[in-house]
């Protein structure tokens, strides 16, 4: 078995290409985990497999070289960055009708070369040189939860009023972005694979000139850290919960209490809440700041309570 911490690294990957057999590609993927002693998640569909895994890079490597055997992932994009060995509580291997939950399954055409229709992918060095083309005709467009883009986003970037990615769809169809229909369109979200979704729901509503930048943030933070268009942190799902590309990252967050610069996000005190909020460390002291504010998370709440009942 692999010793834990000795090296500690996080791999962000996906792969668009057709799985027959998700159930059978699920068990394979635990085989291949867990004697490995990795940690994280992954998920797949019968569109492909998406996941966040954390170990020890000698681990992590035979992952990788393992992975891409299977027909369709010789092509995926291991993204690495550093970790701290307990970045994840435990391993997670899930199957679900989409990688992301656009609410889209059936729309998607994919082959084996990734998904039919979705925007073109630019490298870094491309967009740039797009940026330099057109200046304020570019528009950069977020493609994750609004509350990721607290802390980082693209300059001038339009940040969508969205709290899950099925949220996309109404938010698209409420006409609030027609105006953009004709415009160039850059697309952006952490690793890439929810703009490879977003930018092929964006075409199929008539957005025009619509790209997406190969690799997501994570390729461009690499490329050009905090000396381009990127401004502030970025946001991970796990147990660092934000990152940083450089010592020079600009500080954008403001405390959701008392509005003090802060890129520090902690968990709602309530266990039925998903929500989060933006804190900085004064405001934390204070515990009735982590009560939950949330309609949702008390619905929840009700909801499982009830469910709990003897019947």
């Amino acid at each position: 078995m692999a010793r834990k911490g000795r090296n500690p690294k996080i791999i962000l990957f996906y792969g668009f290409a057709p799985v027959a057999d998700p159930e059978a590609l699920k068990l394979w993927q635990i085989a291949l985990c867990e004697p490995l002693n990795l940690k994280g998640r992954i998920l797949i569909s019968p569109h492909g497999i998406n996941g966040t895994l954390g170990g020890d890079i000698d681990a992590l490597k035979k992952y990788v070289k393992t992975t891409k055997q299977y027909p369709g992932f010789k092509k995926i994009d291991f993204k690495w960055s550093e970790g701290a060995g307990n970045d994840f509580p435990r391993l997670s291997v899930k199957t679900r009708p989409e990688l992301v939950s656009f609410g889209v399954p059936d729309n998607l055409k994919v082959t084996e070369d990734g998904i039919v229709g979705g925007g073109k992918h630019l490298k870094p060095k491309e967009v740039h040189a797009l940026a330099e083309k057109l200046g304020d005709n570019l528009v950069f467009f977020d493609g994750r939860n609004a509350y990721e883009a607290k802390v980082g986003k693209f300059k001038n970037a339009v940040v969508p009023d969205v709290k899950t990615t099925k949220d996309f769809i109404a938010e698209l169809d409420s006409g609030k972005y027609d105006h953009l229909k004709n415009k160039t369109i850059v697309t952006y979200c952490t690793g890439g694979i929810r703009c490879e979704i977003l930018t092929t729901v964006m075409k199929e509503r008539g957005f025009n000139e619509v790209y997406q930048i190969a690799g997501g943030i994570v390729r461009y933070g690499e490329k050009y850290g905090d000396k381009g268009l990127w401004e502030g942190s970025l946001y991970t799902f796990d147990g660092r919960k934000t990152i940083d590309f450089s010592d020079d990252a600009k500080l954008i967050g403001k405390c959701d209490f008392c509005q003090s610069p802060t890129k520090q996000f902690i968990n709602c005190a309530n266990d039925f809440c998903h929500n989060q909020y933006l804190i900085c460390s004064t405001c934390e002291l204070d515990a009735d700041n982590l009560r939950c504010t949330h309609d949702n998370a008390k619905q929840s709440e009700v909801t499982s309570l009830h469910s709990a009942q003897p019947r």
